[in-house]
């Protein structure tokens, strides 16, 4: 029987086909034991996640989700490899290769660690009635993957023998030349930052930026959409956006409201004394209403002009129109019991006759 495995002691690139045979069966066993400990785990958490609802075992069951049978595949072969002698530029290809791998699987299982925490955040609706806070969940979610990756890039360079000190020295000089060539999206991507933190508006503000005017849908890393009120999308330039005056009519908590109305000319003085009163009386018999003032203000062409001053309690535009409404139909049914009549634009035309010209003619010149 010896005699038959004696051609495992042939040697096969400087190693005996039973260093080869070992290397490879410490390989299959390491893939076979990372496949089924993914299968076995998701299977179950499958089951059990149709059963209850567990923010750990969703998160471990995307996790495990993101395991490629390639990468390793790619670590088990190289790191079983080592074990054998092989020149030095052979045993350093499969160094980066066992790096590689290694660091490219474990980003992708932090990476999705980490999405699958914000997908849970978001869909717990921990942040319904805190758009803002929704705002910052997204942002932290591209800066952690941002610096998962950088930080494993370096970790692998500094692996595989790179001076990273010199390699960081020398990104900060070509930094600045790359800064310049893409200064306007490095513009945008820290105005996206300062939107965040700072928090002019957030998911779900009604915003007018110069004359366009809509609902906040998406702020993104370099462009931020709202949505108008007939329907289309706009898309502003962060940068860009910041740099016009904004309003905000979400944060509005009440709704001052001025309004002028007219009546003739034909109207006699006490009536236009109690005008004032009568509509202090309209507006304050409405709940949601503050009277400020209504003043006879102004003698116009064809009208004697009123100034009325009011505040909406509620920031609601639909609030103040159906108040507004309310007030002009008891403005008309009250002035029509008091017989005074709104105005609207007259010209008033005065003829004068003149006397007819003298018909006595003037004496003859003597001649």
């Amino acid at each position: 029987m010896f005699e038959k495995l004696a051609f495992l002691k042939h040697s096969f690139l400087g190693n005996p086909l039973y260093d080869w045979a070992a290397a490879l069966t410490m390989a299959l066993l390491v893939l076979l034991v990372a496949m089924v400990v993914k299968w076995v785990i998701k299977s179950r958490l499958g089951k059990a996640l149709g059963h209850f609802d567990n923010r750990f075992a969703r998160i471990l069951y995307r996790v495990l989700a993101a395991t490629r049978f390639t990468l390793v595949l790619l670590f088990a072969l190289s790191f079983a490899l080592h074990y054998l002698e092989f020149p030095k530029r052979v045993e350093g290809i499969l160094k980066g290769v066992t790096a590689l791998s290694a660091f490219i699987q474990l980003g992708m299982w932090l990476t999705s660690a980490l999405y699958a925490a914000v997908e849970s955040t978001r869909s717990s609706g921990r942040f319904n009635d805190n758009p803002g806070a929704m705002t910052n969940v997204a942002a932290f979610r591209f800066i952690g993957a941002m610096v998962v990756w950088t930080l494993l890039l370096l970790f692998m360079l500094d692996n595989l023998g790179v001076n990273i000190s010199a390699l960081v020295a020398g990104l900060g000089v070509g930094g600045i030349a790359v800064g310049l060539a893409v200064q306007n999206i490095l513009g945008d991507l820290f105005a996206s930052v300062s939107i965040v933190v700072d928090k002019p508006f957030v998911l779900g503000d009604f915003i007018v930026v110069d004359q366009f005017s809509g609902t906040v849908e998406s702020i993104g890393l370099k462009t931020t959409r709202i949505r108008s009120l007939s329907g289309e999308q706009i898309v502003f330039s962060n940068n860009k956006l910041l740099g016009m005056e904004i309003r905000n009519y979400k944060r509005m908590r009440e709704r001052r409201i001025l309004f002028r109305f007219g009546v003739t000319y034909q109207t006699p003085a006490d009536q236009l004394e109690m005008l004032p009163g009568m509509v202090k009386d309209i507006i304050e018999a409405i709940d949601t209403l503050r009277f400020d003032r209504a003043h006879f203000c102004n003698f116009g062409d064809s009208s004697y002009d009123f100034e009325v001053v009011y505040w909406v309690t509620l920031a609601d535009y639909a609030s103040y129109m159906d108040a507004q409404q309310r007030i002009n139909l008891q403005m008309v049914r009250r002035f029509a019991e008091h017989g005074i009549d709104f105005a609207y634009p007259t010209r008033t035309l005065f003829i004068t006759q003149e006397p007819p010209p003298d018909t006595e003619q003037a004496p003859p010149n003597p001649s």
